[in-house]
């Protein structure tokens, strides 16, 4: 947010004037991405403006206040894509372009300024630029990529916040993990020839056209993949070890239905997104307390993986958490603004082992989170028992 031109007034706009960007944009490794260049740009102010967070979300706003001045820079060499570009990254904010003057080093000079539509957003506490860099700026520079990536394919806003989500998750997936047997990835071995995304909302769908070097070393044909798009999850099984029972939620879930299921609704350990800022620990801690009214306690990590690496981008972290579960732990929960309707079950062991080998357990994490709990249930006991004394 904070530079300008988006929805329809990118084609009004007179290219030969210079522009005025403030906000995120004067990153300029996101700038850089945008336009796929930086331009010439001079530091600029624009009088009796402020720049507050937009409040409740991860961008800027500018507002009018007489005596400030809010710091960004004039670009002079901007053409019509760099307009279309800017244009589509910026999406229908609501903003109009309007000619300002600004300061720059004590001359007045005249440019067009993206202004938010009075009442669009609220505006929140004073926004400072390092501030969005440290807690935002890699993950949007992430995000931007692949919106980029989609230029020009029309993306609704409503898939905005999921797509800052999947750029937390392509940071997460940069880290590099244990790998002494699989092939890493090298330079040019994945050759993308289009991108692109015929459907997009909740989830999205992309279609690449790619070539990859095979195993005897030569380059394979362009072949068509295409890619179901959600974002890193976390799931995690409570555990109560003094009284060796479990919790499991159960609620209506599409998949199973939209398959022809006749139990649509799955038990499942608890499970839910990764916000941006969270890290998987955090997720499960939070999504224990949405669903289940749970306070986790150690929390220990079961696997991460992909649940279906052939078809989607998906990446699951899975946890046990031990925790007191005592009578009365089992509620009806669950998010009222994410629609969510989730039941606990709490189970003995025992009784969790029955359901897993009479095959009432389909949930692929709730089956992962049992069979390494099977392993170690011995041991997690025992340390509970000697630290009592």
């Amino acid at each position: 947010m904070g530079s300008g031109p988006n929805g329809p007034n990118g084609g009004g706009i007179d290219v030969l004037k210079p522009l005025f960007i403030y906000g995120t944009l004067c990153h300029l490794p996101l700038l850089e991405v945008v336009l796929g260049r930086l331009p010439a740009l001079q530091p600029a102010l624009l009088p009796d403006h402020a720049v507050y967070w937009a409040e409740g979300h991860d961008f800027p706003l500018v507002v009018a206040q007489a005596g400030a001045a809010a710091h960004g820079y004039l670009l002079t060499d901007l053409g019509a894509e760099d307009i279309a570009r800017l244009d589509y990254y910026e999406g229908p904010f609501g903003y109009v372009p309007q000619e300002r003057q600004l300061n720059m080093g004590g001359q007045t000079v005249s440019a067009l300024v993206f202004m938010p539509k009075p009442g669009l957003w609220q505006p929140g506490a004073r926004w400072q630029l390092q501030d969005w860099v440290t807690r935002w700026g890699q993950v949007i520079v992430a995000t931007a990529r692949d919106m980029m990536a989609l230029y020009p394919a029309e993306i609704p806003m409503e898939r905005r916040g999921a797509m800052v989500l999947r750029g937390a998750g392509r940071l997460r997936a940069a880290v590099p993990g244990a790998n002494e047997l699989r092939r890493p990835l090298a330079e040019r071995e994945v050759q993308v020839q289009n991108r692109s995304q015929p459907y997009a909302n909740f989830f999205a769908v992309e279609e690449y056209e790619l070539s990859f070097r095979r195993f005897d070393g030569t380059q394979s044909p362009v072949v068509k993949r295409a890619v179901f798009i959600s974002v890193d999850a976390v799931t995690v099984l409570p555990y109560d070890p003094v009284l060796d029972r479990v919790l499991l939620v159960e609620q209506f879930r599409m998949g199973p239905f939209a398959r022809g299921d006749i139990q649509p609704w799955q038990l499942e350990p608890i499970a839910g997104r990764i916000d941006v800022g969270e890290t998987p620990e955090d997720a499960a801690r939070r999504e224990a307390l949405e669903e289940a009214g749970l306070t986790l306690g150690g929390l220990l990590p079961v696997s991460a993986y992909y649940p279906s690496p052939g078809a989607k981008i998906e990446y699951i972290y899975s946890y046990v958490a031990l925790t007191s579960l005592p009578d009365g732990t089992a509620i009806i929960g669950g998010a009222e603004d994410e629609a969510e309707d989730i039941k606990g079950h709490l189970m003995g062991f025992e009784d969790f082992a029955a359901l897993v080998a009479r095959g009432e357990a389909t949930s692929a994490p709730l089956l992962i989170s049992y069979y390494w709990l099977e392993r170690e249930r011995a041991r997690l006991r025992a340390q509970v028992r000697d630290a009592a004394g």
